[in-house]
């Protein structure tokens, strides 16, 4: 889900891939870093969506309007609105609807966190939605521009998890950055198939380091980007932009340039994605 603060669209194109495996760090949110490397992982922030009602606005606000976002989406994100965004039975639910809304024919949820992070290991257990024009994601902008325009892709983008109702139950990550993003065809990103991802939860992870950032879904990595800040003298912040503050993002768009790319089916609405917890972990010495 490409954007800074709206989204853009997706070209799919080569991906630096680096295969791997790792350990659950265990439901603490405790225990050895899936990637092998020195030190314990602590949890420094959860959302465990346990009550009732509206998600906990001391965690998380909104994105709110429907012009498209970039994408020539069809939904209007709305604010506060239990019909689109709720937690119920220890879930959070996004959900996306066909209603006219501010000239839109859907509703969503666009969640952000209020709290930024440099570096750890950020992961969501989730459900996804299904269905032709569905397009949920789990990513992260940063909190703050500093490079370049200020915008995006200058400052960067995380995807930890995007999918797309027309292609069920393949998941993909990528990184967005000046030098790589889907507008000049360079981005990078991997994809995996991921059975069931659409009737059964399964946690889609990313470990940022100032080294690497690696994405995993049930810990099995599947993508891997590095720094080339240090092994290239030429490269700076256009390359790699991640060493400040990011926020969470959790959203269901309908249809647009990407995920309505075989159109819309409208006899599948209402569609939700379930998100059992979101956590943030770094590493304890």
């Amino acid at each position: 889900m490409s954007g800074t603060l709206k989204a853009l669209p997706l070209v799919l194109v080569a991906a630096l891939i680096h295969c791997g495996t790792s350990s659950p760090s265990g439901p603490s949110g405790q225990g050895t870093p899936p990637g092998g490397a020195s030190g314990t992982w602590r949890t420094v922030w959860a959302d465990e969506f346990d009550g009732a009602g509206l998600p906990d606005a001391t965690k998380w606000f909104y994105d709110v309007g429907g012009g498209g976002w970039g994408n020539n989406e069809l939904q209007f994100y709305t604010d506060g609105r239990t019909e689109n965004a709720r937690v119920e039975n220890g879930m959070l639910v996004v959900e996306a609807r066909t209603e006219t809304w501010q000239n839109r024919s859907y509703t969503s949820a666009r969640l952000n966190s209020r709290a930024g992070w440099t570096y750890g290991r950020i992961e969501a257990r989730a459900k996804l939605p299904r269905g032709r024009g569905t397009w949920p994601a789990i990513w992260m902008l940063p909190v703050r521009g500093s490079y370049g325009t200020l915008g995006w892709p200058d400052n960067g983008e995380v995807d930890i998890m995007e999918h797309v109702g027309f292609d069920p139950n393949v998941i993909h990550a990528s990184i967005h950055t000046k030098a790589y993003n889907h507008v000049d065809r360079t981005q990078r990103t991997a994809q995996t198939t991921v059975p069931g991802a659409q009737d059964e939860f399964h946690l889609y992870a990313v470990e940022w380091t100032p080294e690497e950032i690696r994405a995993f879904v049930d810990d099995r990595q599947y993508f891997s980007f590095r720094n080339e800040r240090l092994t290239n003298a030429q490269a700076d912040w256009r390359q790699w932009p991640f060493d400040r503050d990011f926020r969470i993002l959790i959203n269901i768009a309908v249809g647009g340039n990407w995920g309505g790319q075989q159109g819309v089916d409208d006899s599948i609405w209402p569609q939700r994605m379930e998100v059992d917890y979101v956590r943030v972990l770094q590493r304890a010495p």
